[in-house]
């Protein structure tokens, strides 16, 4: 059997996290449904949480790896880190990663066959121009580079001060060990910025899915239940209503 095929036949992980009151449960079995109808492969979701008592009994959870927060940025993604360290129970091979705010809208087989055994990683949108992820669709191996774990959990008050966000750390850390990969341009678009019409359009015309996208990504507001209604968009200007949305969130 060719090494490709090998790869489509065995098993890979799909994950998330969900802390606090932020998201409800609702994000997590709709993410999880999401998974299932877009992904052929074998393949087990798992969600790491603080909180399992309001999922399904059908849904894999693992309790919410062990991970120093600084006070007061408790609701802040820098929890991530901790996939990379000792907590993700009996995980292994390749895994995904997927924040709970986004829509998968078409096949996720190919971010499994795109440079495999790689860390692979969106390339922020908003930095073009630097070596800088965006960490809401991620892939790595489990188990692998401990050392971006090891470095936040050592003094995380110095590694926050100096990085905005842990997706800037994250991939510098990968970076300097073997370089982050960027996924496809098309494949992960932001709603705000490639979905939305620009400008004064977005009055009067909705949202699209670009072509190309596997993964739209809603960073801010609106999240998607909102965005698939009318919208006040930065609290002056109305969105039209992405109806499309609630062919994808169920």
């Amino acid at each position: 059997m060719a090494d490709g095929a090998k790869r489509a036949n065995a098993p890979v992980n799909v994950i998330c996290m969900k802390w606090g009151d932020k998201y409800g449960d609702e994000y997590v079995v709709i993410l999880r449904n999401m998974v299932a109808r877009h992904l052929a492969r074998p393949h087990r979701f798992v969600c790491l949480t603080d909180s399992a008592g309001g999922l399904p009994a059908d849904l894999e959870t693992l309790p919410l790896p062990a991970c120093p927060v600084i006070a007061g940025r408790e609701q802040e993604a820098w929890r991530k880190l901790s996939l990379f360290g000792p907590g993700l129970g009996d995980l292994s091979g390749p895994t995904l990663f997927l924040d709970l705010d986004l829509i998968v809208v078409d096949a996720l087989d190919p971010l499994f066959d795109f440079e495999p055994g790689r860390f692979c990683i969106i390339h922020n949108w908003t930095h073009p121009d630097r070596r800088v992820g965006n960490s809401s669709v991620f892939r790595f191996e489990a188990g692998r580079h401990p050392q971006v774990f090891e470095r936040y959990a050592r003094d995380p008050a110095t590694v926050v001060a100096a990085h905005r966000n842990e997706q800037i750390f994250l991939t510098q850390r990968i970076d300097k060990a073997e370089g982050a990969v960027w996924w496809p341009a098309p494949w992960c678009v932001s709603f705000k910025k490639h979905c939305l019409p620009r400008g004064p359009a977005k009055l009067l015309v909705p949202a699209r899915i670009p072509a190309g996208a596997r993964v739209v990504v809603f960073h801010g507001e609106p999240n998607p239940p909102q965005a698939a209604r009318e919208w006040r968009y930065k609290g002056h200007h109305f969105m039209r209503p992405a109806r499309w949305i609630l062919d994808y969130w169920y």
